[in-house]
């Protein structure tokens, strides 16, 4: 699914085959999850191929990368170009490209100096599909942020979404929707969360969610839209009055909810914010608008 025998891949500064890579199995990301990644999507537009908000996306893994005390050998514009190289060299433009970086080998509790850099890119449809979601709060909350950086995109961070998600599939959901320590709600396991309620949208704020970048562009389409966007806590109880509500990330781009345990958002999804900002998002990143 995600390469074959003549997929490239970028790894420590060098173009390989997928296949003939290889890593050193005591790396500490691997037994500790000290390690930061991104999500990415390229576009083939009218232009050509662009990567939508690459820039941003790799300022965010060098954030993620400080926070966890790891020394990045390459900047933003060099892993654009790198990017770019690749998407090229493995034909594909419509693509999701997954920078990774691990640290070397260490079975002690601090990062290595020994850092990795590898970016892959394959053809993958939405994440979470076209159809509307059936969604479950989750029994799983978002961690503490005083426990780690939610902000930062980390692998290890993703062992709770895991659980969460394989919660939510088990009892016949699609997915799931977590709240945050205090019991209000934070986001998706792997997206942020919207509501509409009287002409309105709203979303938790920054602080115990990641800061998506889907997300940030949502928040300006809706501007552009002239929608009003409140960022405030609320519990799920909330919901049960909301007239409609989407996800929204990389690898979901925007994706309606049909329902949040058993109840189901009475406005037609066609008729919503989210669906009028889904269409807007759609034209932003096919045609670079």
């Amino acid at each position: 699914m995600y390469f074959n025998d003549e997929t490239i891949i970028y790894l420590d500064g060098a173009f390989v085959k997928a296949k003939d890579s290889s890593v050193n199995l005591y790396n500490q990301t691997m037994h500790y999850g000290n390690g930061v990644f991104e999500g990415i999507r390229s576009y083939n537009t009218p232009e050509g191929t662009k990567i939508f908000k690459a820039k941003e996306h790799y300022e965010r893994l060098l954030f993620s990368a400080d926070k966890m005390y790891i020394k990045m050998p390459l900047g933003v514009k060099e892993l654009e170009d790198i990017s770019y190289e690749l998407l090229k060299r493995n034909n594909i433009s419509d693509a999701y490209i997954r920078p990774l970086v691990y640290l070397g080998q260490n079975m002690s509790l601090t990062p290595t100096d020994e850092v990795h850099v590898v970016i892959m890119a394959w053809e993958w449809g939405k994440y979470l599909g076209d159809q509307l979601l059936r969604l479950m709060i989750s029994s799983f909350q978002r961690p503490n942020p005083k426990s780690c950086f939610v902000e930062a995109k980390v692998v290890g961070h993703y062992t709770n979404s895991i659980l969460a998600t394989t919660e939510a599939k088990s009892k016949g959901y699609d997915e799931a929707l977590l709240t945050d320590m205090n019991g209000n709600v934070a986001e998706g396991p792997g997206a942020n969360f919207f509501y509409q309620k009287e002409g309105k949208l709203f979303t938790a704020p920054l602080g115990n969610i990641l800061a998506g970048i889907t997300r940030q562009t949502v928040l300006e389409i809706a501007a552009e839209l002239g929608y009003e966007v409140v960022q405030e806590f609320f519990k799920p109880e909330a919901l049960e009055t909301a007239d409609s509500a989407f996800f929204c990330g990389t690898a979901a781009e925007v994706i309606g909810i049909q329902s949040i345990n058993e109840y189901q958002f009475p406005m037609e999804w066609e008729h919503s914010i989210g669906a009028e900002i889904q269409k807007k998002y759609k034209r932003r990143v096919a045609f670079n608008e």
